[in-house]
């Protein structure tokens, strides 16, 4: 009779954890260059100091290594169906996240975000039905972001009105929406949308994005700006 090995979720700690923070990985990104995977927000982190791997010190990009690295979303479910009950923590951790920050934000500082909800015709974002005309807004600068002869530069152009007013919920997938219906893009055209270099998630709210990415956060007036650009396929 053949008898079968239990597994425990330890036996897989090496290839399941980051380097840097020594905790699962969260996000995992790996570096094109080398194929380290780290948790996303370490490895982008560590990139504002040094533009070499954290683990083998390969240079990854002279300039930007931002633009080395991947996203493996099969990774990330393989890691949340081994280790119980991570997805449901990480999900509660951003829920808390948000909860200790919003109330540090002023409800009556006329800033990017404020209560006040006014969304132009010609700029609303359409996202449905629903405009959430009654949530908090945010204002962003929405930039054309051209790279050196880059495939897809020919259709990708500036926006002729590139400050729009939208509701924190707004998506990152539905920016893309907008940028697409603005530009006139075929429908298997892909976008990137940066902001301070990095490329964001489809599922990234503006709020996340203006709390967690945006560095000039707290200059009264100063819109958001996210870039745009034509997708870079990795591979």
């Amino acid at each position: 009779m053949t008898s079968h090995r239990k597994h425990l979720v330890r036996d897989f700690n090496h290839f399941i954890t980051c380097y840097i923070c020594k905790g699962y990985l969260i996000k995992p990104t790996t570096v094109t260059e080398c194929l380290h995977t780290f948790c996303k927000s370490c490895i982008v982190q560590h990139f504002e100091d040094s533009n070499d791997c954290p683990r083998c010190g390969i240079q990854v990009h002279e300039t930007n290594p931002l633009e080395m690295l991947r996203l493996d979303n099969t990774l990330e479910e393989v890691i949340f169906k081994l280790v119980p009950g991570l997805r449901e923590k990480e999900q509660q951790q951003e829920v808390e996240f948000w909860r200790r920050n919003k109330s540090k934000e002023s409800p009556d500082e006329d800033g990017p975000i404020c209560k006040k909800a006014r969304v132009d015709e010609e700029d609303d974002v359409k996202g449905g039905g629903d405009y959430h005309r009654s949530d908090p807004q945010i204002a962003i600068c929405l930039d054309c972001l051209l790279n050196n002869g880059q495939m897809g530069e020919n259709i990708v152009k500036g926006l002729m009105k590139k400050f729009i007013r939208c509701s924190t919920r707004v998506t990152v997938g539905t920016i893309k929406k907008f940028l697409s219906l603005k530009l006139k893009l075929p429908s298997s055209f892909e976008l990137d949308v940066l902001c301070n270099g990095e490329i964001m998630g489809k599922d990234h709210t503006m709020e996340f994005i203006y709390m967690t990415r945006w560095r000039l956060r707290g200059e009264n007036g100063y819109p958001m700006v996210l870039e745009y650009r034509p997708r870079i396929d990795f591979g």
